[in-house]
């Protein structure tokens, strides 16, 4: 039931920009976490950003932190992913990945904690 649909992935030169969306269906973004991961070919799928409390809480990984910003709009039940300052070791699959009920000890940077993943969009990053 709970759906996540990614969009906005393309390719960008060394240094622009770049915006994701994930649209959720199934249940409300106010409530519970979506994190974000990603992926790239032969290596492990790396966490870099959760975002909770309705989107007042926001947790990022040293390798995104100041480049990378989080948000939501719960009147869309959308998040976004804005990416500034895009290297080339940010080329990979993108991934949202939603945690709908809370209990016990947020485990946020491990993707078997989440329960409903979107399809991922792929971003790469030239010169």
């Amino acid at each position: 039931q709970v759906q996540l649909v990614e969009s906005g992935g393309g390719s960008v030169q060394a240094g622009g920009s770049l915006r994701i969306s994930c649209a959720a269906s199934g249940y409300s973004i106010s409530s519970g976490y979506v994190g974000w991961f990603r992926q790239a070919p032969g290596k492990e799928r790396e966490w870099f950003a959760t975002i909770y409390r309705g989107g007042a809480g926001t947790r990022y990984a040293d390798s995104v932190k100041g480049r990378f910003t989080v948000s939501q709009d719960n009147a869309k039940n959308t998040l976004y992913l804005q990416m500034d300052s895009l290297q080339h070791a940010d080329t990979a699959m993108y991934y949202c990945a939603a945690k709908t009920v809370c209990e016990g000890w947020p485990r946020w940077a491990e993707p078997g904690w989440y329960g409903a993943w979107g399809q991922g969009t792929q971003v790469t990053v030239y010169a």
